[in-house]
């Protein structure tokens, strides 16, 4: 059956070579049929971008492929004497799977396990062979879900899955190499891009029956309820996984903090929501899948172990930790190896959630400070501005811009929010609060002894008629001098920005620029080139640049900086843009201009239309 499968990729990637030579020996016989009516050389030059279009792509294509190898993942080799019981466990279940054990097993930083064979003659032929297992795993489930995940990636083995990763791999990167490089209005595209379909339909489709041979393999090692409970247990923990990057590593990642250690931080997390992570787990699986997916959905996955044969074997509840010496120390030395922190400052977690949530705090304070600048016409605005607005009276006029659909009866109380943000910023900055680290919810501002500080209170106080001078007195009386609130950034914040969409070779007041779409605004970079490639080159450019970068060395206009937007026209995109300095921005699409997806431009519109 493996000879079969090897064949049958091989062909299918043989078929991509026989369509390319098929076009151009078509190309060739339509320039001669040409010729007949009209002269030669005007009809090589009408089908010389096809025909160059197609031997050039697939001929890169190939060599790129050829040349190119899986980058396995980043992660810390585990010898048996720092991993003693999981080299043991590991052996008993490749003796079960009557295959060979790996050479080598690492330690990875993910929520997953994985295996890969160098094989050799196409895949015919075994090589050597690494097993990848996530620590993640390793510290938050039982040594029976982690027997189930080491049988099902030595089911792989077992069914010589490992060997077709390298023609398949050389498959998908010769036809997506070639796809790079054919236009997405080149006529060559159009029959690549059906093929490069069928193609995947058919990799997907074979990767989606391994991974049910491999389920089986699983329950015939450790058993059908423990390769279940596996399966549940690893979409419990990717969720619990993407929740701790997103709500605890983010913030600080992009302030320039890293946590000191990585993981014993997430096994903290799992120990301390415990409960809610059972109220996942309680739910079962809502997935229907797609032909394009690579491992089948959860509900057929376990819907196939149920119809598994059952065995009569315990299931091991220990903690899966113990198969590693030092789980602790494994987790130090792998965030070394797998995690590059660049320059970032390594804090221990409760510094860490603190310095974080304090440039946070900030930058919320410097936009309000620059609203407030925009609106009393200053070139900049701090605290004392705050207050002597309110003092003489023009509390409408700073709180209007912060909710121009309010009243102005509504929008004076309104305003005790923004003023908290900036009361918690001269709390912080006098030493009287700081942010409370919690695994088990999301960290607090309280009194630097851990009691809560009334600061909404006074804030809906200051903007009470007549309730300045008292909220002033009860702020001194704790200690807060609103003057330590101080601004830091007065130019709009690129903090955060991510690319959204893209269009090239767009008119900005008359100029050909390349348009970035950001989360934050839209940046301009001059002199793009030729619009026929405008897609790849939009690519190519955020393949080497952040979106915090493009806008530090280009032209950037925040979308906070906008006072309004007029759009005559979509298709071509057609927009006027008016900013608070008084400057206009003229932006015009050409019809050849391309988009960096199909999507992009109904994201600026949408974005515009906000504004």
């Amino acid at each position: 059956m493996n000879t079969i499968r090897a064949g049958f990729s091989l062909a299918m990637l043989a078929g991509f070579f026989v369509l390319a030579a098929a076009q151009v020996a078509g190309l060739v016989a339509l320039v001669v049929l040409l010729s007949t009516v009209m002269a030669g050389l005007v009809a090589v030059k009408l089908l010389w971008p096809i025909f160059a279009a197609t031997t050039w792509a697939v001929g890169r294509g190939v060599w790129r492929a050829v040349r190119s190898r899986p980058e396995p993942p980043t992660g810390l080799p585990l010898p048996a004497d720092r991993a003693p019981m999981l080299w043991a466990t590991v052996r008993e279940l490749a003796a079960e799977a009557r295959t060979r054990i790996p050479e080598e097993i690492w330690l990875t930083a993910e929520v997953n396990a994985a295996v890969q064979e160098e094989s050799r003659l196409l895949g015919l032929a075994g090589g050597r062979r690494r097993l990848y297992v996530g620590l993640p795993l390793l510290q938050t489930m039982t040594v029976g879900q982690m027997r189930a995940v080491l049988a099902h990636e030595l089911g792989h083995y077992s069914a010589r899955h490992t060997r077709l990763s390298a023609p398949a791999y050389r498959g998908r990167l010769v036809i997506a190499h070639t796809l790079d490089r054919i236009g997405p209005h080149n006529p060559a595209g159009w029959l690549f891009r059906a093929y490069a379909r069928l193609y995947l339909l058919v990799d997907r489709a074979g990767s989606r029956r391994q991974e049910l041979e491999a389920d089986l393999a699983s329950a015939r090692a450790a058993g059908a309820d423990a390769a279940a409970g596996a399966l549940r247990e690893i979409r419990v923990l990717d969720a619990a996984w993407d929740f701790f990057m997103d709500q605890y590593v983010r913030l600080g990642w992009e302030s320039g903090y890293a946590p000191a250690d990585l993981f014993a931080g997430f096994g903290a997390l799992v120990a301390a929501r415990r409960d809610e992570l059972d109220d996942l787990r309680a739910h079962e699986p809502d997935d229907s899948g797609t032909r394009w997916d690579t491992h089948p959905p959860l509900s057929e996955r376990l819907a196939a172990l149920t119809a598994a044969p059952r065995m009569a074997a315990p299931l091991d509840t220990r903690p899966a930790a113990m198969l590693l010496a030092d789980i602790a120390e494994a987790g130090r030395a792998l965030q070394q190896v797998a995690i590059d922190s660049g320059e970032r400052a390594l804090l221990p977690w409760p510094e860490l959630t603190a310095a974080a949530l304090a440039a946070q705090l900030q930058r919320e304070a410097d936009a309000i400070f620059r609203v407030i600048a925009r609106t009393t016409g200053r070139p900049a605005a701090g605290p004392a501005d705050v207050v002597d607005s309110i003092a003489a009276g023009q509390l409408t006029t700073i709180a209007q811009p912060f909710f121009p659909t309010a009243t102005r009866r509504e929008v004076g109380p309104l305003f005790a929010e923004p003023l908290e943000t900036l009361l918690r910023l001269a709390a912080l900055r006098s030493g009287v609060a700081r942010w409370w680290h919690s695994w088990s919810g999301p960290a607090e501002f309280r009194g630097v002894r851990g009691d809560e500080l009334p600061l909404g209170k006074i804030a809906t106080l200051a903007v009470t008629p007549g309730g300045l001078q008292a909220a002033l007195a009860e702020l001194a009386a704790l200690g807060v001098d609103v003057r330590r609130a101080a601004p830091a950034d007065t130019a709009p914040s690129t903090f955060g920005s991510a690319v959204v969409g893209g269009l090239a070779n767009v008119r900005a007041d008359g100029v050909e620029h390349d348009l970035f779409v950001l989360t934050t605004g839209l940046v301009l970079v001059a002199n793009p080139g030729k619009s026929d490639n405008g897609r790849q080159r939009m690519r190519d450019l955020l393949g080497t640049t952040t979106a915090v970068s493009l806008a530090e060395r280009n032209r950037f206009v925040a979308f906070e900086e906008i006072e309004s937007a007029r759009i005559g026209k979509q298709i071509p995109l057609d927009a006027e843009l008016v900013l608070y300095s008084g400057a206009t921005l003229r932006l015009r699409e050409r019809w050849s201009s391309d988009e960096l997806d199909d999507d992009s431009r109904k994201r600026l519109v949408s974005l515009l239309e906000n504004v």
